[in-house]
């Protein structure tokens, strides 16, 4: 397996400061976020993101995007734009970047059930959308993700296998979360990762708690979901390792910690070298 980092857990870092850091700790890769976000005075992981690239003129930051990742000695683990399916023309703008980039995927979103609307209705749509995507990848060589997230149509494995069956694994795949999984969607991963199969691309890994916040007057306790360190959270971090490397996968595992217990590039070099250790 190979390492990366999501530059959305690098607030602090620009991206030629990410690159270089994530390179000289001994990362394999980089998973780039690219985003147009509000202007703000304090900085975050979504907000005031400053490893971020901006949707808006990427083409023009293809060459400089491919530069600082080469010079660092990282190879670019995919893009992830937060381009909805249905946007086909930034879908293709992005999809277009990524090739030109050198990388050979990018996550492409998947939307939540909005007001108004009904879960089968926006399934319908949004596996018409992905149909499409798959063309529009394939055409340009790489792989379109759909990523396993709460509170969207694909919050498992089983409704993304729903969503992408029949479409060319070739151009179109998954990225099983971790962390995502503790808020919606956990299933065995043995049996998520075999119920995948060729759809299997990409693996992100963090971690996450349910904290008891309060009870009410009639005893009902209130939870509170919260991201925490690869350590602390609830997922078996190295058992989700083992699962993987049982079931044969070799590709990226990028990490996106969210917690903020240590300083970033503390966090950052203790998260890879954790990860190295449950491994060997």
């Amino acid at each position: 397996m190979r390492f990366s980092v999501f530059t959305a857990s690098t607030p602090e870092w620009t991206p030629q400061e990410a690159a270089r850091t994530l390179g000289e700790q001994g990362y394999d890769g980089v998973e780039w976020r690219v985003v147009d976000q509000p202007a703000s005075d304090e900085v975050g992981f979504w907000r005031g993101n400053r490893a971020t690239w901006p949707l808006t003129g990427l083409e023009e930051s293809v060459e400089e995007m491919a530069r600082v990742s080469r010079e660092a000695g990282l190879e670019i683990s995919g893009l992830c734009p937060y381009v909805p399916a249905t946007s086909r023309e930034d879908v293709e703008r992005v999809i277009a970047a990524t090739a030109a980039v050198g990388a050979k995927q990018l996550r492409v979103g998947v939307p939540g059930v909005g007001p108004g609307e009904t879960y089968p209705e926006v399934f319908q749509k949004v596996r018409e959308a992905y149909a499409w995507v798959a063309g529009r990848a394939a055409e340009h060589g790489v792989k379109a993700l759909v990523e396993l997230h709460h509170r969207t149509l694909t919050a498992s494995a089983s409704a993304a296998v729903r969503l992408l069956d029949g479409l060319d694994p070739d151009a179109v795949g998954v990225i099983h979360d971790l962390g995502n999984l503790i808020n919606e969607g956990q299933e065995d991963h043995r049996w998520a990762f075999q119920l995948l199969g060729p759809y299997l691309a990409h693996v992100h890994v963090k971690n996450a708690a349910w904290h008891q916040t309060g009870t009410r007057e009639d005893g009902t306790v209130d939870w509170e979901f919260r991201w925490a360190s690869l350590r602390a959270g609830q997922a078996d971090v190295g058992g989700y390792l083992a699962a993987l490397a049982e079931h044969g996968y070799d590709g990226w595992v990028t990490v996106e910690d969210f917690s903020t217990d240590l300083p970033l590039a503390e966090r950052t070099a203790d998260n890879l070298a954790y990860l190295r250790s449950l491994l060997s």
